[in-house]
């Protein structure tokens, strides 16, 4: 028959008490670690994933605050040049007004001064006009008529 040692019999005992005690003991809190362990890794994941996604998003919302801002630069930099053209043109033209004033004062007075020159030559004549009526209605020389006849002439000459 089947003769069973005894030491076998204690030995596969042992080998059972002994693996539930490493099991127990050893196995389940080196798992416990692993599995905590593997939790945070997967949960340091997860953040790094969302921290990820939150970063891309604030990135994305930059650019299209950086192409707004640059948009707006560029209305800005518009408007400045817009005002700048018109600032100059209404220089330009009011320039042109104070030109056109200046010369319209300066063609009034020249216009004056002409007047004047003439209400005195006009004034002159008169007035050699009736030196000689005076002469000739004295029943003066003929030669000398001739020579104021010709004073006259030049006088009105030089002014007119």
């Amino acid at each position: 028959m089947l003769s069973i040692n005894m030491n076998l019999v204690w030995t596969i005992f042992n080998l059972i008490v002994l693996y539930v005690l490493l099991k127990k003991f050893l196995i389940g809190p080196v798992t416990a670690v692993m599995d905590e362990r593997k939790a945070r890794i997967e949960g340091s994941l997860e953040n790094a994933r969302k921290t990820e996604a939150e970063s891309l998003e604030l990135k994305k919302r930059y650019e299209e605050a950086l192409s707004r801002a640059d948009g707006e630069a560029e209305k800005i930099l518009e408007n400045a040049r817009a005002d700048a053209r018109a600032e100059g043109e209404r220089m330009m033209q009011e320039a042109g007004d104070q030109a056109r004033k200046v010369l319209e004062r300066a063609r009034q007075e020249a216009e004056k001064e002409h007047e004047k020159a003439l209400d005195g030559a006009k004034a002159e004549i008169g007035l050699l006009a009736v030196q000689a009526a005076k002469k000739l209605l004295s029943g003066g020389d003929p030669e000398a008529d001739s020579r104021l006849y010709d004073s006259l002439l030049r006088r009105t000459g030089e002014e007119g």
